[in-house]
């Protein structure tokens, strides 16, 4: 099942999640390399909470880069140190350190207004991203489609936070194929912390309140999207399990083994196999070959056959399960088994 955090961003608009300096530190560490002389854009970024904008300031002659460009919506502050409201949008830009004290001051720090409110697909906005090389930010989550495209459309290096399951997305789904996209380095399971605006409406479950009176959540799932390179990706899967009908069996409508965990990908199968999602974690372009997606609300990508005829009885269970004409499934002892979304590979080394 999605996040309820995630469901309740998507439903009600609410996507200002703002992410911790940790878990940008620990990414953005693996890409030094590809930062020197470079632009970089924030385009979904508040500079009063966003520690995208201290993180990339701060480190600004570390990286050595050549420009740090921030937009921030309507409604957003233009003075960083007050928490006032303003209607006019913003965008800052940072050329680095003047006076020598390695901090960005406000006085370093262009302040331009805009003339529209800000919205990352404005022509203003669009102008700011030709500008750039690399763009990092926290993507509003009701728009990842949307924004990834755009990334695409003008050619842009970015690394970009989002959930898992946009993985399943048929557009997004298409760019991991094609090797256009892939997961950072540093999120790989569990979940993480977001500071989320004051009106946000907090599930005591997954929320709390710092000693400030900041709000936070703890979304599931979440991953880094990126199409920067780094040398971690090209490493080996260790695989130790062998094939065995019984222990993978095959799906009723396509020739392809399924494997509820990635590590149990067997070391000797040459066919088609379905795995989950997650294996994306572990993906080396080198290792394995991408076939297609086998089920999601989004659509199928590798053309598996319709139902058999024989099989319209078991059409309630499956769509009780959620799954559509074309999904994989298995039928064990007349009962219909549909698993969580699959990824479809095959072992380009064997």
């Amino acid at each position: 099942m999605a996040n309820k955090n995630l469901q309740s961003a998507k439903t009600g608009k609410k996507d200002e999640f703002y992410t911790q300096l940790s878990d940008i530190e620990k990414e953005l560490s693996h890409y030094k390399q590809h930062f020197k002389g470079k632009v970089v854009f924030c385009n979904c970024d508040d500079p009063r909470v966003s520690n995208f904008f201290h993180y990339l300031s701060y480190n600004f002659e570390k990286l050595e880069l050549k420009k740090l460009i921030t937009t921030c919506y309507k409604s957003q502050n233009m003075d960083l140190f007050s928490e006032n409201k303003s209607e006019q949008a913003i965008y800052l830009e940072y050329t680095g350190d003047k006076n020598g004290d390695h901090i960005p001051n406000p006085e370093e720090i262009g302040i331009k207004q805009l003339k529209g409110d800000g919205d990352f697909r404005s022509k203003e906005c669009i102008e700011l991203l030709k500008q750039a090389d690399i763009v990092i930010t926290n993507p509003p989550f009701s728009l990842f489609r949307e924004y990834v495209a755009q990334l695409i459309e003008y050619e842009k290096k970015f690394v970009i936070i989002g959930n898992l399951n946009a993985l399943t997305y048929k557009d997004i789904f298409k760019l991991v194929k094609e090797n256009k996209i892939w997961f950072g380095y540093s999120i790989h399971s569990g979940d993480r912390e977001f500071r989320v605006p004051e009106s946000y409406p907090l599930n005591a479950a997954s929320s709390r309140t710092d000693e400030d009176g900041y709000k936070y959540i703890r979304v599931k799932g979440v991953r880094w999207f990126t199409n920067l390179d780094y040398e971690e990706r090209h490493e080996d899967l260790i695989l130790y399990k062998k094939y065995t009908p019984e222990e993978f069996p095959k799906y009723d409508n396509y020739d392809a083994i399924n494997v509820d965990v990635t590590k149990d990908i067997p070391i000797d199968y040459k066919g088609a196999m379905g795995v989950p999602i997650t294996f994306i974690d572990k993906f080396n372009p080198e290792q394995f070959e991408i076939i297609g997606l086998g089920i999601s609300n989004s659509g199928i990508d590798v053309g598996v056959q319709p139902y058999k005829k024989e099989h319209k009885k078991y059409r309630k269970e499956i769509q009780k399960r959620g799954a559509v004409d074309g999904d994989l499934y298995m039928i064990k002892d007349g009962i219909v088994d549909v698993p969580y979304a699959r990824i479809l590979i095959k072992n380009k080394k064997l």
